[in-house]
């Protein structure tokens, strides 16, 4: 794994499927997430591959929106998502575990990413990519925690 690159897991005492059916509801990651304030559907869509959905986000210093696709949604296995048409790549994997489910969240910041922010910040670019790196790792400890509270009823 690189630098780009990161996955945490917790063990949540949930059924696969009920667990996949929170982690594929993005309109809850706002109650989850230190960064993400909000997520909503495209009118009509859902947690199917190819659904478009928009999230809000603040970081304490500014409030930034993104588009998001869902790349991967196998019910009880993995629920994905690219950014900006694959600027990075977001997702939850779920595995049995001891009578209990293994939760990844898994963040990657993608070679069309990296060209991006360059395009977008100029020489401020690395500087972003460092940021937005450091809120992943910091941030998904943080979901995966809020997400097994609500999965185990705390």
């Amino acid at each position: 794994m690189t630098d780009l690159e990161f996955s945490d897991s917790v063990l949540v005492d949930a059924d696969a499927d009920a667990l996949y059916a929170l982690v594929s509801d993005v309109t809850r990651m706002g109650e989850w997430s230190p960064q993400c304030r909000a997520c909503w559907w495209d009118e009509g869509a859902g947690p199917t591959v190819g659904a478009y959905f928009t999230g809000r986000n603040d970081d304490g210093t500014r409030t930034w929106e993104t588009r998001s696709r869902v790349v991967a949604a196998d019910s009880g296995r993995e629920f994905a998502w690219v950014v900006n048409e694959g600027w990075v790549r977001w997702g939850f994997s779920l595995q049995p575990a001891d009578g209990a489910t293994r939760l990844t969240e898994s963040w990657a910041f993608l070679p069309a990413g990296i060209e991006g922010f360059h395009g977008r910040f100029g020489a401020k670019a690395d500087e972003q990519i460092v940021i937005r790196t450091r809120a992943a790792k910091e941030g998904i400890p943080v979901t995966l925690a809020a997400i097994k509270r609500t999965a185990e009823g705390g």
